[in-house]
């Protein structure tokens, strides 16, 4: 692979990996109830950020490789974000907060409708896949991806003579 694919593939990584892990995010809460705690929002804001550098690494040829690390920096930040998280749910430390609430907006009753939202624990993994919780498979894609675009990004210091 020559040194520009490695570039365009890093610059895919670091706009497509923060849009695939916030669509699975959504698709879990609006799809499936599983409503995020507060850790979950702080890793979706790091992935917002790394949407947006990523976004900027695609339409900015001039910098681009400056606006791809800052994108992979983020993800990476996103995940180390769900390893605390993930560390909360197994009770390997405590966290910073205990629940959440997500009261529905709507033309309705203000106080009954934050009366009924639902109580999201960050401290509870709602759902896992092999042992393995939502915040945990976030630190996993996110790492591997954030050491992907580094190794990528470096590609090129790495094959001059």
């Amino acid at each position: 692979m020559d040194n520009a694919m490695a570039q365009r593939l890093a610059r895919a990584l670091a706009l497509l990996t923060p849009l695939a892990l916030l669509a699975g995010a959504y698709v879990a809460q609006l799809g499936f109830g599983l409503y995020p705690c507060e850790m979950c929002w702080w890793q979706r804001y790091a992935h917002f950020a790394a949407l947006l550098l990523g976004f900027a690494a695609v339409l900015r040829p001039f910098g681009a490789g400056l606006w791809t690390g800052l994108a992979g920096a983020a993800i990476a930040v996103a995940g180390l974000i769900g390893l605390f998280h993930a560390g909360v749910e197994y009770h390997w430390w405590q966290g910073l907060t205990r629940c959440a609430t997500v009261a529905a907006a709507g033309s309705g009753d203000p106080l009954d409708a934050i009366m009924n939202a639902p109580i999201t624990r960050c401290d509870t993994a709602p759902w896992d896949l092999f042992g393995v919780s939502l915040a945990g498979w976030n630190f996993l894609f996110s790492m591997a991806s954030a050491l992907a675009i580094v190794l990528l990004l470096n590609r090129n210091r790495r094959s001059a003579p």
